[in-house]
């Protein structure tokens, strides 16, 4: 059983950490790009070291080379064709008249900086050499040169821009701490219900863990999820779902609490060991508690009376293996027919906030507003860009 005495300090401590952590200001992104305050510079290094975005598969070196070098002859390109366009304003100093190859000699030589006047081509044969040969390997140079330091801080600046417009973007979403077996489950039942994957937000204090959501496609807030300043980063107090999956019941009892106290409005979900700390978890703000052993317990007792009939249920549990058991509103065509008239299989109907199983005598008719669990086969689940 959790101490309740331990809660009620740690509580206190939760207060106190979100009266001070009043949340993340929200700022343009433009402005961000342009001016930043102390306090705006702090919360982006700490949302830098802290917030894992999803994995981006990038162009391969020799691709990136060449899009650049591309790109500087299309700048040549252009500023050749501008030159050309005013030829009768530029003179030269070995004819007299600019043409179009004198005017691309001297984009190049002016783009590149090495217009000094000193040492002029004078013949179009030294002037071609130093178009087709002497610029691209100057150009070849300073990609070489300067190439590494350019990536990392157009890097950085994607990174940052990536998460203002993440945190812009952010609400009713969920919020899924804990990456471990349960969490990663419970994502990928998620993603098979329809849920995309930039609508999850995965919360977990190991790094690895973070990671390895960022490599699944997920945002990942790497952090101790009982204090309000991880949660705030997860922008829990928009959420509108949050599932509480750690090891420790005293741990799920303290995220609960400070998702609850930043959020009051989200439906919490909640993974305990045992089952003596399911009030424990209700009175902290869980709407619903998980209890795994027991879970596992009645499975186990199943699959020893009737192995096919837990193997059933792994099926209904797991989306896509085979039966989803699924809940979804009725359509205007199910509307005030039988429910046995539906397409899929029909166990039960949410009608209001009341549960009525097949067998209610209310159900001879659906209604305008049911919600309908059913049997159903597997389809395939969305791909995820």
């Amino acid at each position: 059983m959790v101490p309740t005495d331990r809660i009620t300090v740690s509580r206190g401590h939760t207060l106190k950490d979100h009266e001070r952590q009043p949340g993340p200001a929200r700022f343009p992104l433009f402005r961000s790009l342009w001016y930043r305050s102390r306090t705006e510079a702090r919360d982006d290094a700490e949302a830098g070291r802290s917030i894992t975005m999803p994995v981006r598969v990038g162009a391969p070196p020799l691709q990136q080379v060449l899009r650049r070098l591309a790109l500087g002859l299309l700048v040549l390109a252009v500023t050749t064709l501008i030159v050309y366009a005013d030829h009768e304003g530029y003179n030269d100093n070995s004819d007299g008249s600019v043409g179009l190859l004198d005017a691309a000699y001297y984009a190049t030589v002016t783009l590149s900086t090495t217009g000094y006047g000193d040492i002029t081509p004078v013949s179009d044969t030294a002037r071609l050499v130093n178009i087709l040969v002497i610029t691209p390997l100057r150009v070849l140079f300073l990609i070489i040169l300067v190439g590494t330091t350019l990536e990392v801080l157009t890097e950085r600046t994607r990174q940052q821009v990536r998460i203002h417009r993440w945190r812009a973007r952010t609400s009713g979403h969920i919020v899924v701490v804990g990456y471990g077996t349960k969490g990663r489950h419970a994502v990928e039942t998620l993603v098979g219900q329809g849920i995309p994957k930039d609508h999850i937000v995965v919360v977990d204090a190991q790094r690895k863990a973070a990671l390895v959501a960022g490599d699944d496609g997920l945002v990942a807030v790497t952090g101790d999820a009982t204090r309000s300043e991880t949660l705030v980063k997860a922008e829990v107090h928009s959420a509108s779902r949050v599932i509480v999956s750690p090891q420790r019941d005293e741990t799920a009892a303290l995220v609960t609490l400070t998702a609850r106290q930043l959020n009051r409005r989200a439906a919490i979900v909640v993974a305990a060991r045992e089952d003596e700390n399911v009030p424990l978890l209700k009175q902290s703000g869980a709407d619903t508690v998980i209890t795994s052993s027991s879970s596992a317990g009645r499975l186990l007792g199943v699959s020893m009376v009737s192995p096919t009939v837990a193997r059933t249920l792994e099926s209904l549990m797991t989306i896509g293996s085979g039966l989803d058991l699924l809940e979804r509103p009725i359509t205007k065509a199910e509307a005030g027919k039988d429910p046995r008239a539906c397409r899929d299989l029909v166990v039960a109907v949410v009608r209001g906030k009341e549960l009525l199983d097949y067998t209610d005598p209310r159900l001879a008719h659906l209604q305008q507003g049911d919600r309908v669990i059913t049997v159903s086969r597997a389809v395939p689940a969305p791909e995820q860009s």
